[in-house]
């Protein structure tokens, strides 16, 4: 008989019993945790991008392998935030599996912004400290996560800025951090254009992420002026190379 898993995915997440028994039963499949002696730091060394796991108060705690659909709308925010990023010369994308050392937990964002001022921060195989700014997109396993605990943990940690992003209920939250460190929403909703705090005049529309197929990258990197952006720092390489 055939799955919808479209419907399937709607029945986890509205079913907490059945979403916490998924979990369960993941967990006890996995093979055996490693004892860790030295906690945070040895899990930091332990894990590597095959592992689905992270480090939340001494306890590792493992996730659910993502969805293609989650997996397509990570690409599709890296692929355009990481075009951006270069060339507007703002800083570095990273995305899961790659770890946040933070200083209660060991986290692995789907997509992690570090501006140039804060390039110091990245390790080998992690970024020490919190990012700029922090993507979550929200999967099976990771809904009371995402809107709890990590919420918590990113705003307590003064991350400027923090997108949740819900493809199963096509929900969009946007965070900044305001005058007394505290998150205030700056979006919530299904449609409409997002302005970013962290990078310079960027906007995304958000209709963007719900589109079935997603838009093809180039696309939207033109209505982004991208292109334009480029040409011009082109343009202007171009004429110093020829005045030296």
């Amino acid at each position: 008989m055939a799955v919808d898993i479209q419907d399937f995915l709607r029945k986890i997440e509205q079913d907490p019993t059945l979403r916490q028994g998924l979990t369960t039963l993941l967990e006890a499949a996995a093979p055996d945790k490693p004892q860790l002696d030295n906690a945070s730091e040895d899990f930091l060394e332990w894990t590597d991008e095959d592992t689905l796991s992270e480090w939340v108060n001494e306890k590792m705690v493992r996730r659910l392998p993502a969805s293609r659909t989650h997996q397509d709308l990570a690409g599709f925010l890296a692929s355009i935030l990481r075009i951006y990023t270069e060339t507007h010369a703002l800083g570095t994308i990273y995305f899961a599996p790659f770890q946040m050392k933070l200083k209660h937990s060991r986290r692995k964002p789907d997509l992690l912004f570090v501006s140039h001022e804060h390039l110091d921060r990245l390790k080998t195989t992690y970024l020490d400290g919190p990012a700029d700014l922090i993507i979550e997109i929200v999967s099976l396993d990771s809904v009371e996560q995402d809107r709890g605990k990590k919420f918590v943990e990113y705003e307590a940690a003064y991350v400027p800025e923090y997108w949740l992003i819900d493809p199963l209920r096509q929900w969009a939250e946007c965070y900044q951090l305001g005058e007394e460190d505290r998150y205030i929403t700056a979006f919530a909703g299904n449609k409409g254009a997002y302005h970013a705090a962290v990078l310079l005049d960027f906007w995304l529309k958000i209709e963007w992420l719900w589109q079935t197929p997603l838009p093809p990258v180039l696309d939207v990197i033109c209505e982004l002026g991208l292109l334009e952006a480029r040409t011009q720092t082109l343009k202007h390489q171009h004429t110093n190379t020829l005045t030296h």
